[in-house]
């Protein structure tokens, strides 16, 4: 600026422009309502690589069988389910005498909410040039294949309209096609909004069939990673079925207060040390992960059912915490860096399969270890996670020697009857001998304790 001469930079005046529409408050309101908008993301670089370290040719993130949204619609290798999908409206249409066009007309009443909870949707699937059309078509589509899918699932081998030799549809699309489309439905960016699907069903099966509770709960149902997973009630409905899952697993009530009273500690030793020290494990009344806790010298851990679905889910739920920051406290990761600490080999995992924790189907001890292992790599432990109190609990109690000693005597003696007889009789011995020395010695103090007798006086003796 020569001369005294002041000319505007355009992107100066452009953060003056943005400083006159907003003040502070209505800046904060602006932004709240930006980011409740959205719950389904596209994974960060960042994210996928470490995800992608345990399986280069095979990324957590990315669906393998069939694309549900719009993220990874059309993908070369997902295009043969698309015919599926296809054949699952037209039974559905069929059975049901439903019309296409309310079908359309009802997701189309919320269209703009289901594209705005795509954070980073491509400009093709908006507005004009038949871009909000294939979005809606993706939608509904989409939505009576999921629907289709958890129906037969739910039948227990009825088939109804479908072929016995259906391909997708059938028992035989049940063993070998299901936990696929399971396992996708699990994956960050292949997410469907459930208010798809309760608009669906809401036209299909009327009002009541599309409750929050009945949307939410057939969704888990299919996805869920425990069997017979407790119902979800009194919420209002899920984002989407990595929502449903998140919540199962932390069904219940919290543990009071955000973070307790006393010690509070980032790391636990391996489960083989803590049982050195006298702790024991056990499996928790529930599988919710509110439900870690340490009483009186046992550590409580909720049941995991581990098995080759187990760590592709277990990814996505890290990274739905990761990247939707309404998901809360960060509890199912806290709960992945919890067993990472206590899973460091395969004895440790083979301790806790012994305790009832975890349900081993990976086929090996070491599997397990190795799995907690790459989830837990870059998760952290936040501050105010109740799992910190739990923490400096068990390290309270590892630290007392007693214990340890306790724990190193049982280990030695408690399965050998043999041995705790002979130890019984040792003992039993050695306080005899000492009540025998003690009466032995006894008397000989007594007598050299007594009083002298008095001393008869000299005018005594001479009388």
């Amino acid at each position: 600026m020569e001369g005294g001469r002041k000319e505007k930079v355009p992107w100066v005046a452009g953060v003056e422009d943005q400083l006159k529409q907003y003040g502070v408050d209505e800046a904060k309101a602006a932004e709240e309502a930006q980011w409740r908008k959205h719950s389904v993301y596209r994974v960060p670089a960042h994210i996928k690589k470490n995800g992608k370290q345990h399986a280069p040719d095979d990324s957590p993130y990315e669906p393998q069988l069939v694309s549900l949204g719009p993220f990874h619609h059309a993908r070369v290798e997902l295009r043969p389910m698309e015919e599926h999908k296809r054949r699952a409206l037209l039974h559905l249409l069929r059975r049901t005498g439903a019309s296409i066009r309310d079908l359309a007309a009802a997701v189309e009443a919320v269209v703009q909410r289901l594209e705005d909870a795509y954070m980073e949707l491509d400009g093709r699937w908006r507005g004009g040039g038949g871009g909000r059309d294939r979005f809606l078509e993706v939608m509904v589509t989409d939505g009576c294949f999921l629907l289709e899918v958890m129906r037969t699932a739910a039948q227990e081998g009825e088939l109804g309209d479908y072929a016995e030799n259906d391909p997708v549809f059938s028992r035989h699309g049940e063993l070998y096609v299901f936990p696929y489309v399971r396992r996708d439905m699990l994956m960050m960016e292949n997410q469907l909004p459930l208010l798809v699907l309760q608009r669906l069903v809401a036209v299909v099966r009327g009002r009541d069939a599309a409750a929050d509770d009945a949307i939410n709960n057939m969704v888990l149902r299919f996805v869920s990673l425990t069997p017979d997973p407790p119902a979800i009630s009194g919420g209002d409905l899920a984002l989407h079925p990595i929502d449903v899952c998140h919540r199962s697993l932390l069904h219940g009530s919290p543990p009071s207060g955000v973070i307790c009273k006393g010690r509070q500690d980032d790391f636990v030793p391996s489960a083989t040390e803590l049982e050195q020290a006298g702790v024991r494990f056990s499996r928790s009344a529930t599988r919710s992960l509110h439900d870690i806790r340490f009483h009186r010298g046992v550590l409580y851990i909720p049941e995991l059912a581990a098995d080759d679905t187990t760590e592709h889910k277990l990814f996505s739920l890290m990274a739905y915490e990761q990247l939707h920051p309404g998901a809360g406290a960060n509890e199912v990761t806290a709960y992945v860096f919890f067993m990472d600490n206590v899973i460091k080999s395969a004895d440790d995992a083979r301790l806790l399969s012994a305790s009832g924790v975890v349900s081993n189907g990976l086929g090996s001890d070491e599997a397990v270890a190795r799995m907690f292992n790459r989830l837990a790599n870059n998760a952290v432990l936040d501050k105010q996670s109740p799992l910190r109190a739990v923490h400096g609990q068990v390290n309270d109690h590892r630290e007392n020697a007693w214990n340890e000693w306790r724990a190193i005597f049982a280990k030695n003696h408690a399965g050998n009857p043999w041995a705790i007889i002979s130890l019984v009789a040792a003992v039993f011995l050695l306080v005899l001998t000492v009540m025998q020395t003690i009466y032995t010695v006894l008397p000989y103090y007594d007598h050299h304790s007594a009083p002298a007798p008095p001393a008869k006086s000299r005018d005594h003796m001479c009388s």
